[in-house]
């Protein structure tokens, strides 16, 4: 089977994910990998990675109760691609009661740690593994105040850490999905084993 990804596709930018992945896929010389919506739990059968988009993260963790995933998607056994919302579903400890974390990742994350969507920015960033600066797109987005061991700080600004990898999760709080630059989708890529 060739390789296939797969895009939580229960609210928030999950069409530009889509486009992101299968772009960088192409980018990767693999243009016969394939990327789906998961929106049950059987969708996840044979996935090798699956992005968890960002959106209203309040929002994700309750429709990811309410459609059975919550079980599923804790213990995928491929790598979890968490941007924004995403990265706060895939921490341990949230500042928020209402998100009920994967625990994927070990973190405490802050949600809206830039302030309102008035707030959003974009910004060059420089990001480890990285030969250049990230054009990194800022929206509502949160950070990481504090990871455990073994998590590798891959980026942070003042405000906190913006961009970890543990194993085969990467976690952002910025959208990748958004740019053309398929060079972070790459470092996830390579956690998945498809590039060197």
């Amino acid at each position: 089977m060739g390789v296939r990804l797969g895009v939580l596709a229960l609210q928030g930018d999950v069409s530009e994910h889509i486009r992101g992945f299968e772009r960088a896929l192409r980018d990767a010389g693999i243009p016969d990998g394939t990327v789906v919506p998961v929106r049950r739990p059987s969708d996840l059968g044979g996935l090798c990675g699956i992005a968890i988009p960002g959106g209203e993260s309040t929002t994700i963790s309750r429709l990811i109760e309410k459609n059975g995933l919550f079980d599923p998607l804790a213990h995928f056994d491929g790598g979890v691609f968490a941007t924004c919302a995403g990265m706060v579903l895939a921490a341990t400890r949230v500042d928020d009661p209402r998100v009920r974390p994967l625990g994927l990742i070990e973190m405490t994350v802050r949600r809206n740690a830039f302030g309102r969507q008035r707030e959003s920015f974009e910004a060059d960033i420089p990001v480890s593994g990285l030969d250049r600066p990230y054009r990194a797109y800022f929206i509502r987005a949160p950070v990481a105040t504090g990871v455990g061991p073994g998590v590798e700080v891959l980026a942070r600004v003042d405000e906190g850490i913006v961009a970890v990898r543990k194993g085969k999760h990467v976690a952002l709080s910025f959208h990748p999905e958004l740019g053309e630059d398929t060079r972070v989708h790459g470092i996830f890529l390579e956690g998945l084993g498809i590039l060197e």
